[in-house]
């Protein structure tokens, strides 16, 4: 998987040709083929993956492949794979990976004493004055304790921001939407925070998962953590709770709008042709303010973060 190519195939522009098939349609094919690019941005899923993935039948799948290579968003390399060796390998075109390094230049024709430093220099930066930067008592810059300025350039986000995943912002807004009665700093200040932290972790370290999916599962972790094993309140009363039905509130109407447009199998089901994501999003906000149009969209709602039971009225 490379996250270079992913993050491409969410943000590249499509185009909706008449008579072709939809822009979220193309798109869920092309992050399907991206999340099985390696590093060369090359990948070759069988139609039988790619429809398993989508869940879209194979002459759809296959009429979409068509037009991404046309739109030359793919190439067809050439080469096959698999045992029967008729499985297309094809190319990314348009991704921008840390791989790629800039040229080594030719000294040829550099004046080798504007590159070398003199030896006054290399004692300026090095002397027992301004101290040294590989010393004992100003650390080094490549122990495994400040950390090394010689990385390989295609290390993966995930090894760069290992310890830098939880964001309180994005936590707070996943857990609010799962469960607006529940009181984040309550959750988080609590003695068994930390410790459900670090099983999380332990749970997902050989999981591939970006920073945004870490916060995602782990308000769900923390809060049936909560429910089950800390809640003075019990089980019972708490599913009570979730149960009761309510009305979306401002917030969660303008964020599930934004996921519903994004949602492949909803935006095609309910875009207009052309239509932008943004304008998609401004019409579901409108519908959702109506209770019973919301309650008519609970499933697609779920699917995308909503926990617990919608009115079917006004309140």
């Amino acid at each position: 998987m490379s996250l270079d190519a992913s993050n491409w195939a969410w943000r590249v522009e499509l185009s909706e040709k008449k008579g072709g098939c939809r822009i979220p349609l193309k798109r869920l094919i092309l992050l399907s083929l991206a999340d099985r690019a390696g590093e060369d941005h090359c990948c070759y899923p069988s139609m039988q993956r790619l429809e398993k993935d989508t869940g879209l039948e194979r002459k759809t799948v296959l009429k979409i492949i068509a037009e991404l290579l046309e739109d030359e968003l793919i190439a067809d390399t050439g080469e096959r794979k698999g045992s029967t060796k008729r499985v297309k390998v094809y190319r990314l075109i348009g991704v921008n990976g840390r791989e790629r390094v800039p040229k080594t230049e030719l000294l040829q024709d550099k004046n080798l004493s504007e590159i070398v430093p003199e030896t006054e220099q290399y004692q300026k930066r090095n002397d027992s004055v301004n101290g040294t930067l590989n010393s004992a008592n100003n650390g080094t810059l490549n122990s495994a304790v400040n950390g090394t300025q010689n990385l390989p350039m295609n290390l993966p986000l995930e090894s760069k921001n290992k310890k830098g995943w939880l964001c309180f912002k994005n936590l707070r807004e996943e857990i609010f939407l799962a469960d607006p009665d529940l009181d984040f700093e309550m959750l988080m200040n609590s003695t068994w925070a930390e410790r459900e932290k670090r099983a999380f972790e332990i749970y997902n370290a050989e999981k591939n998962l970006c920073d945004e999916l870490m916060n995602f599962h782990f308000a769900d972790w923390l809060i049936n953590a909560y429910r089950t094993k800390y809640s003075k309140i019990g089980a019972d009363a708490n599913a009570k709770s979730s149960a009761e039905p309510k009305c979306l509130t401002e917030k969660q109407i303008q964020t599930f709008a934004q996921k519903l447009a994004n949602h492949p199998e909803f935006a095609g089901k309910y875009a207009e042709p052309g239509e932008s994501y943004e304008k998609l999003a401004a019409r579901i906000a409108v519908k959702l303010e109506k209770p019973e149009q919301a309650k008519k969209w609970e499933s697609y709602l779920k699917q995308v973060g909503f926990n617990g039971v919608l009115r079917g009225d006004a309140a």
